[in-house]
C-alpha cells in the first residue's frame, strides 16, 4: 500500500512538473501560462497528447521535436525527474496528512524559482511577492485553526524567520556591493516565512555552504572566472526544499552533536 501511494505521488510529480516547465519557459518572457497551448518553440506546431507524457515522451522522442527535430532542452527531463522524486520523498516523509499538500506546493514553487534563476539569473517578483502573501496567510490560518500542524510555522516563528532571512541577506547585499542581488534578499525572506524560526537558519547556512562549495569547484576547474556572476538563488531553493523535508531531523542531529 505504501509503495503504491509513493508511486502515485511520483506520477503526480511528473504531471505537475510539466506545468512547472511551462512556468519556467513563459514567466520570464511575460507570456500567458494558458495560451497558446503547448507547442514547439522552433516550428510552432501544437504538441499532441502523446508528445506531452512526462519523462516518457522525452525519452521516446530522444530529446527532439517529433515534427521539426529541433532539440528539446534537457532541463525539461530533469525537472520532471527531480519533481517526481521529490513528490515521492515528500509522501514517504509526511504520509497522507495535511502537511503533504503544503510541502508539495513549496517544492513546486522553489523548483520554478531554481530553474528560472539558473537559466536567466532572475528571481521574479511576480513569483516571490504572491508566494510571500500565501506563506503569511498559511501561517495565520494554521496558527488560528490548526496550530498542531508542524510543517507550517506559527505566525511568530514565520515572522522571525522571514525577518532573519531578509536582514541577513540584505546585509550581505550591502557588504558585497552588488555581489548579490535583492532578488536573493526577497527569496531568503520567503524561505524564512515558509520554514520559520529556527529552521530558517538551517536553510540559509546550508545554502551558503552549498553555494560556496560549488563556487570553489567551478573556480578550481576553471568553469567559472573569479569575477563571473553566479546565481545564488538555486542553492537557497535547494536547501529550502531539503529543510522542508528533513530540516527538523537535521537540526536535531546538529544539536545532538553539540
Amino acid at each position: 500500500m505504501e509503495a503504491g501511494f509513493a508511486a502515485m505521488f511520483v506520477l503526480l510529480g511528473m504531471i505537475i512538473a510539466s506545468f512547472l516547465n511551462v512556468c519556467c519557459d513563459r514567466l520570464p518572457a511575460n507570456q500567458s501560462l494558458a495560451y497558446p497551448p503547448s507547442h514547439c518553440p522552433a516550428c510552432s506546431r501544437r504538441l499532441a497528447v502523446k508528445d506531452l507524457i512526462p519523462v516518457f515522451s522525452y525519452l521516446w522522442l530522444r530529446g527532439r521535436c517529433c515534427y521539426c527535430r529541433a532539440p528539446i532542452p534537457k532541463r525539461v527531463l530533469w525537472v520532471e525527474i527531480a519533481t517526481a522524486a521529490l513528490f515521492g520523498l515528500a509522501y514517504w516523509q509526511y504520509g497522507l496528512g495535511i502537511e503533504l499538500p503544503i510541502v508539495l506546493f513549496y517544492i513546486s514553487l522553489f523548483m520554478v524559482i531554481l530553474v528560472i534563476d539558473l537559466e536567466h539569473g532572475l528571481i521574479l517578483n511576480k513569483i516571490v511577492y504572491p508566494a510571500l502573501v500565501v506563506s503569511l496567510l498559511l501561517s495565520v490560518f494554521f496558527t488560528i485553526f490548526l496550530p498542531q500542524v508542524g510543517i507550517v510555522p506559527h505566525i511568530a516563528q514565520a515572522a522571525i524567520g522571514g525577518g532573519i532571512g531578509f536582514v541577513v541577506f540584505f546585509l550581505i547585499v550591502i557588504v558585497s556591493r552588488g555581489g548579490m542581488g535583492f532578488g536573493d534578499v526577497k527569496l531568503a525572506a520567503l524561505i524564512g516565512l515558509a520554514t520559520g524560526f529556527p529552521l530558517v537558519i538551517v536553510a540559509l547556512i546550508m545554502g551558503m555552504i552549498l553555494g560556496g562549495l560549488v563556487a570553489v569547484i567551478l573556480l578550481g576547474f576553471k568553469i567559472k572566472k573569479r569575477k563571473e556572476a553566479m546565481p545564488f538563488g538555486p542553492f537557497l531553493a535547494v536547501t529550502a526544499i531539503v529543510t522542508l523535508l528533513w530540516g527538523s531531523d537535521i537540526l536535531s542531529w546538529y544539536m545532538g552533536a553539540l
